[in-house]
C-alpha cells in the first residue's frame, strides 16, 4: 500500500483529501504544520507528499526545501496544494523543490488522476 503524507492545517481540506485517498486504497499520514511535516517525511518515508504552502510554524516552501535536503527526501514527489494563484506562485513552489502544483479548492473528480501521475 502506497503511503501519502498530507501536510495541511485546515481541517476540512484534510478531511476531504484523507477521504478521497483512503477510499482509493492509500495509507494517509497526517501532519498539521510544516515542522511536523518534515518530521513525518523523515520518519515515515512516504511515496508522495501533498504540501500546503501556508502552514503554521514553518511554511510549505521551507518545509519542502528541508525535505529535499535529506537523502530520503530527494526523490519523493512533493505536490504543492495551495490557494496561492497569483502570477509567479507556481514557479515559486517549483523553485522550492515541489514536483507539481495544484490549486485549492481541490476538484474531487480530478484529484486522484493528478496524484496518480506521480506514483
Amino acid at each position: 500500500m502506497k503511503k501519502i503524507l498530507v501536510v495541511e492545517d485546515n481541517t476540512a481540506n484534510m478531511y476531504l483529501m484523507r477521504f478521497i485517498l483512503q477510499k482509493a486504497g492509500y495509507q494517509v499520514i497526517e501532519a498539521w504544520d510544516g515542522v511536523e511535516g518534515v518530521q513525518k517525511a523523515r520518519e515515515e518515508k512516504p511515496d508522495l507528499i501533498l504540501m500546503d504552502m501556508q502552514l503554521p510554524l514553518q511554511d510549505g516552501y521551507t518545509s519542502t526545501k528541508e525535505i529535499r535536503a535529506f537523502k530520503e527526501g530527494g526523490d519523493v514527489p512533493i505536490i504543492a496544494i495551495t490557494s496561492y494563484a497569483m502570477v509567479g506562485d507556481r514557479e515559486k513552489t517549483l523553485n522550492a523543490g515541489c514536483t507539481a502544483y495544484l490549486e485549492k479548492p481541490i476538484n474531487p473528480e480530478t484529484f486522484l488522476d493528478e496524484i496518480n501521475k506521480y506514483l
